[in-house]
This record gives structure tokens, sequence and C-alpha cells, in this order.
């Protein structure tokens, strides 16, 4: 049995026992508090102390990097000689600003190279400033590389490459020199986000909220809620932590079949029916194979050895199936039928999409 259908089926008897009223969840795990979230922050720099494995002299701006910054450091390089160090690799670094973070504390970054370098083990990032997206810089970030992908070449030109060598991490690289201000302290309410949209789930947000605290809560649309919170700060930082635990029912969305192109991994979410449809399919195979011919001239003859090609072709039908589910069938039985017969996620998706051109599936189908 396909290992995909497999995950289909273990989906559904992880769902099945779900009823169709959802359980509440925390409040915390549905919204997140406008002006206290990430941010993400990105520098250009060098990585030096590589093992040969650097960038080429075909990444031109390399050589102008460690030219412009043998400059900073008062030593002019040859004019018109571009730098050729293989021990040097250009790299992008990147990190997240969490929120409330002060100056002085530290940030992992990750680090990616941006040129043809082959690996950055064993490499050194020298200090690269981090820009947000308003161009100012909140933080430096120089250390030494931690990189988990490693690759081996051999004389004959052989090669093994385990993960990823041209990216690394550096725990605890950079240190904020700059603090993001917010206003989650001046404003006389706070306002709650929420991560999946939905009126009932934003119903249901403020009706928790006025339950307990009084009328408090308000929305306007489904996509955020308004909540006055305490003007000390202490005291709103207390309310917004109890706040995060309140539990709240969660609105009931549509139910959603997601196939993705690139892996062929079929989720089907539950709730998911289909009504009566009667379903053939089948699967045509050609096949073509070459078979070239050498053709000899005659002993005497002066012609000369030719390869002649040979192709056949051949197709071949296997025999369709046709099954039919009856009106209201479950994620269940739909997995119990589509395994039966043996299709793979792409045999899957034409019929999911066949049927959802038919109007037969009660659900969104979506392709990523």
């Amino acid at each position: 049995m396909n290992a995909c259908l497999r995950l289909l089926g273990l989906a559904a008897a992880l769902l099945l026992p779900v009823s169709a009223v959802h359980a509440a969840q925390a409040l915390g795990q549905l919204v997140s508090v406008e002006g206290v979230r990430e941010n993400q922050l990105l520098g250009y720099g060098l990585v030096v102390g590589l093992q040969g494995s650097g960038d080429s002299t075909q990444v031109k701006f390399s050589g102008q990097s460690v030219s412009n910054m043998l400059k900073q450091f008062g030593i002019k390089p040859p004019e018109g000689n571009a730098s050729r160090l293989k021990n040097v690799a250009t790299v992008m670094v990147s990190a997240v600003f969490p929120p409330g973070y002060r100056r002085g504390q530290q940030l992992d970054i990750t680090v990616s190279s941006m040129g043809d370098a082959k690996s950055l083990r064993g490499g050194m990032l020298l200090l690269t400033p981090l820009r947000a997206a308003d161009g100012e810089i909140y933080a430096l970030a120089q250390g030494q590389l931690v990189v988990g992908g490693v690759t081996a070449q051999g004389a004959s030109g052989s090669s093994v490459t385990v993960n990823s060598p041209t990216s690394g991490r550096i725990p605890n690289g950079a240190t904020v020199e700059r603090e993001i201000e917010t206003d989650f302290d001046t404003q006389p309410t706070i306002r709650l986000s929420l991560k999946r949209p939905h009126f009932r789930t934003a119903t249901n947000i403020v009706e928790a909220i006025n339950r307990r605290y009084g009328q408090l809560a308000t929305t306007r649309d489904a996509t955020s809620v308004d909540v006055i919170a305490p003007p000390d700060p202490t005291r709103r930082v207390a309310f917004v932590a109890d706040l995060e635990v309140l539990p709240v029912d969660i609105g009931e969305s549509r139910p959603k079949v997601i196939f993705n192109s690139r892996t062929g991994t079929v989720v089907i979410s539950e709730g998911v029916r289909v009504r009566a449809a009667a379903i053939s399919h089948g699967s045509l195979k050609v096949i073509i194979s070459e078979m070239p011919q050498v053709s000899q001239p005659g002993p005497f003859g002066r012609g000369q050895t030719t390869v002649v090609p040979q192709s056949q072709v051949k197709v071949e039908q296997s025999g369709g199936h046709m099954f039919k589910w009856p009106s209201g069938v479950s994620l269940q039985a739909i997995i119990d039928t589509v395994n039966s017969i043996g299709a793979n996620p792409d045999d899957v998706m034409a019929i999911l999409q066949a049927l959802d051109q038919a109007g037969a599936i009660d659900g969104e189908l979506i392709v990523i």
C-alpha cells in the first residue's frame, strides 16, 4: 500500500473520534497581540577560514567585498586585480527579533551561502550588521558557524553530499544593539488578531471575555478583537497573561482537501462529504524503447559503419476501476475505497478534482 495512502488512513483514524462540536482552546493559541510580534532581520557578510571551499573567481562581488573590507583596515588592494581567495564566501545572514528584546540580549542567526561556495564548514562569520525592513541596524552578528551538512569528493569527480553544507547556524551569534519600540503599554485597548479569521471564533472570543471580565471586548470583523486593558503596565501584562489561558470555542471551518503538487501529499480534513457519484478510473501507459542497430558495409565496399536508430512504441491500458459512493459518505469510506484500488497520490488527486468539478464534494479543494 502506498505510504501516502497509509498516512491518510492514519490521519482518518486520528480525526474520526473528534465530534462535530470543536473542543475549547486556549485564547493564546488562537490570537496574537498586535504590537507584540517578531521582526525579521537580514544582513550581508563574509565567512572566512574555509579550507579552499569558498567562492570561486566567477563570483565577482565576492572579490569586491573582500577589497572593500580590506580598505576599512587601511589596506589598499592592487588596482585592477580581483581578489582570488578560495577561503572566503559571501553569505546572507538572517535572524528573528523576538518581541520585547532589549539591548545586549542575543539572537540565534542563520548563515547561507550567496555565491558558489562548496561548503561553509569550519568558517567564521565576520562582523555583520543586521537590518530590519526600515533599513536601520538593530543587531550585530559574528561567530563560528555550526554546519550540519557535509560533502566529500574523490579524485575521479565522484561526490557525496549529506544535508546542506552551504548553510549553518550560530547560536547566540547576534547581539541586539537597538530596541524596537512598541505601543503595547500606551494605548487604552489591546487588539487581538486572529491567526485564522472566522466570524464565529471572533464572536466566541468576545463572549468569553465579557462573560469573565465584564463588557471589555468588542469586534468589528472576523480578524480582530479590541479589549479594554488596565493602564498600569504591570497589571496590563498580568491581564494579557490571564487572557492567554482563557478557554474559547473555535468556529467550525469549511472542511478542506489539500493537495501538494510538488510532494504528492494529500490531506483530507474531517467533515469532508461526497454526494452520490459513480467513478471510473483507469491508467494508460506508453512505453518507448530504443534499440539502435549497427550497419556494417560489405567486405570490399567503400561504405562506413553507421548506427541505425530503431524505436519501438507500445501502448498498454490497464483495466479501469469503477465504483460508486453513496450520498454523504464519510472520510473513512473515501480512504477505504481509494486504498482498495491501489491508487497513488496522483490518482487520488485526479479523482478528487473530477468530483469537485462535478459538484459532488461538500468541501473546499486546495492545490498548493
